[in-house]
Parts: C-alpha cells; structure tokens; sequence
C-alpha cells in the first residue's frame, strides 16, 4: 500500500501550532525560548509521543523523534526543519517540515512500511537569527560549525547570553556534547515551501533541490563627522549616511556586473546616528546578506565591494571598518537522494522540476553530517516572511507523500 497523508491532520497540527505566537494572526511571531516557543514545542513533542515516537532534545533544544527501525544498530534518516519564525511571518516556512516529517513517518506507518534504518524527526532550534543574530544555530551545533564558546559570545537583544536563555527555557548540560558523531545519520532530507514563485509559474507539484546558495553576512561600520545640517557647507562635510549609500550601491553594482542571476545581495540594516533630521549622520551600521550557490563567485562580489568601500572612505573622509558575521559555504545535494525523489515524483505521477534553494536551511549544515536533500512545495505567489505566506493543503499532502516515499527508500525495506 502506497503511504497517504492525513491532509486534514497535518493542516489542522499546523493551524494549532499558528495560535502559539506573540503576534496577532495571520501573523506568527514565535520567538526561541519564549513561551510561545516552549508551547510550541510542548505541541510537538506530545504529536510525536501520540505516534509512538521517542523524544529527546539535546541541550541547546533541537528535538529528535524516533521511530525505531528493525536495524537500530545501522546509522538512521532524518527530516526535519525549524518552527522558530521572525517577527510578522506566516504560517508555513519551517513548519511544513516539521509537521510534514512527521506526517510522513504516520504515513509509513499507516501503510504497514517496516523500516530497516530508524527515521528521526527533527526539529531544529532557531534557525532564524532573530534573537541570537546568527541562523541555524542548533543544525550548525551539530555540525560542529560553531562550538560551545557561542553559548557565552552571542547574546540577545535583551541582554541574556545564549547559555542563559537555553538554560531558563529548561535545556542544561553542555553545548559539547550538541555536535553529532560520525555517521550518525545515513541521509537527512527536508521537505520546505519553496519561498519563492518558480514552482507556481510552471505548475509543478514538486521542486527537487541540487544545491543550497552559501550566505555570507557582513556588518559594516562607516565613522565620519556630524554637526549641524545648515551650518556645516557640503564641501565640508564626511556624512556617514552618504557613504554607506555608496557601499550599499556598490554591491548591487557589484552582483550585477560580477555574478549570475544566482547571486543576490541585500543591505537589510541600516543604523544612523544620531538619527535626527537636522543633524548629519556621524555613525552608520549596515548589514549586508550576500548569497550564490558558488562560494568563489560570492567572495569575489565581496571583494569587490570591499575595494569599493574603500574607495569611497578615502573619497569623503570618512573611516569604513566590516566585520564578518558568517561566511559559509554552499551545499549540494547527495545524487541518491535526488534521485530518490525524482523517482517519488515519478511514481506518482506529479509535475517536477531541479532547482536550487537561494534560501539557506538547516540542510546546509546537516550536508557536512550526512548525504542530504531537499523537497519543495509551492506557495502562493512564492510569498515567505509575510503574514499571507500560503501553502494549499493539497500541495502540503503532495509533498509529505514524496516524502514518505523517499524516507522509506532510503531507510529501507525489513526483509
């Protein structure tokens, strides 16, 4: 028996989870290690238990939900993504992978699908930068990509450490012992919305993602001289402001001239001060997102902009400093599992398409952990980190069933 997802199951997990938010619906804000958070995770960890998984967390949260295969000895699969969402997002980016993963592993089991590898479910811990200002925290823990030291250095907008945080919200013990071992997994695969329009507009049920763009993050600060606004003549002036404009268009120059129409780059910040109308801006923080699924094509727009900068601080006499947050590489996706899913899609005959993912994921950490793939989902208008973000029930239920399919390939069959 083929495995059929409860549509109207996961719908409704996914709708309960959506009242677990600080913000007014439709929009969700579910901050890590918040209340909401906790509730949230409380939702999911009693889900599970009702499908007769084994839950742990480990101590910086990432939840693991086990369905035991008849070979618990060999390594297991895995799906999973993150339930974490920024301020005034949606309902469905992160979620669908969770509940969907758990779905899918309901599926097999309701289909009689006897696993020779177990399968976990996992849900991640702030994979949003929201709080910490540094994505993917749990997956890059486990990774080993950042080590304990972070849980001291990164601290939130309201003062508490990580290790703080972490540890009031109930999660104790060292962040050591976060990072997994060799072979702890054979595959990983996440089912997400694709957030973006690429699946709508040509129809297709299903995106099977090949690689996973690099994010570099970058905070910039320029230092020039404020003073009065009419008193101060132009040619006297080093505005802050007017040089970190230049910066900002020099990237873009930059990922048009130098890049592809697979590199984007972004200045999402922009801190002035003193931040009044009749003073000349003297400090400036930008914060620039730059991403390309080639790391040397990306570092190359970055230094670029870097030279630019440069430039531009010896032009208005103004002193120009950055600071890197991240700079990762990219990932791509294990063929077998690609291939896994290409046959999923064709066996049930569903409209697909390769693509890559421009958006970074948990899966581009857990690709240095195991072979790793991504499904995606349309979603309406290709519309993310909005309130209207919006998955169709039906296209949540297509993409849990490709991902039964594909879990129960690479977990295999007991004999």
């Amino acid at each position: 028996m083929r495995p059929a997802a409860d549509r109207g199951r996961v719908w409704q997990e996914l709708e309960q989870l959506a009242t677990f938010s600080d913000a007014t619906p439709p929009a969700v804000t579910r901050i890590v290690f918040t209340e909401h958070d906790r509730r949230a995770r409380e939702f999911f960890r009693s889900r599970c238990e009702a499908a007769g998984l084994a839950v742990r967390a480990d101590a910086v949260g990432n939840t693991f939900a086990r369905w035991q295969g008849t070979s618990p000895d060999l390594p297991a699969v895995a799906t999973g993504s993150h339930i974490d969402a920024i301020p005034n997002a949606g309902r469905f980016d992160g979620t669908v992978g969770v509940f969907g993963g758990l779905e899918a592993v309901r599926a097999l089991q309701a289909a009689g699908v006897r696993p020779r590898r177990s399968i976990d479910v996992i849900m991640f811990t702030s994979e949003e930068p929201t709080r910490f200002g540094l994505g993917c925290l749990g997956s890059r823990l486990l990774a080993g990509s950042i080590d304990a030291t972070v849980g001291q250095t990164l601290r939130g907008a309201e003062g508490l450490t990580l290790d703080e945080a972490r540890q009031a919200a109930g999660f104790s013990g060292s962040l050591d012992n976060v990072r997994l071992g060799a072979g702890a997994y054979a595959a990983f695969v996440e089912l997400h919305i694709e957030q973006g329009p690429l699946l709508e507009r040509a129809g297709d049920d299903i995106g099977i993602v090949t690689a996973i763009a690099a994010p570099a993050s970058v905070r910039v600060f320029i230092e020039g001289q404020g003073g009065h606004a009419g008193a101060v003549l132009m040619p006297d002036r080093h505005d802050a402001f007017l040089a970190a404009s230049e910066i900002a268009l020099a990237l873009e120059d930059a990922v048009r001239t130098l890049g592809s129409i697979d590199t984007v780059g972004t200045v999402g910040v922009c801190d002035v001060f003193p931040g009044a109308i009749n003073s000349i801006p003297s400090r400036v923080r930008i914060e620039i997102d730059l991403r390309d699924v080639d790391e040397e094509r990306r570092n190359r727009v970055w230094r670029h902009a870097e030279q630019a900068g440069a430039l531009v601080a010896a032009r208005r006499g103004v002193t120009v400093r950055s600071v890197i947050i991240n700079m990762d590489p990219p990932a791509t996706c294990a063929a077998a599992i690609v291939h896994a899913v290409s046959a999923a899609c064709a066996a049930r005959a569903l409209q697909h398409q390769r693509m890559i993912s421009r958006a970074y994921h948990d899966s581009l950490f857990m690709a240095r952990v195991a072979p790793t793939g991504m499904i995606f989902i349309p979603c309406r208008d290709g519309v993310s980190h909005r309130p209207d973000e919006y998955a169709d029930p039906d296209a949540i239920a297509r993409g849990v069933e490709v991902l039964a399919d594909t879990l129960a390939t690479l977990a295999g069959e007991a004999s």
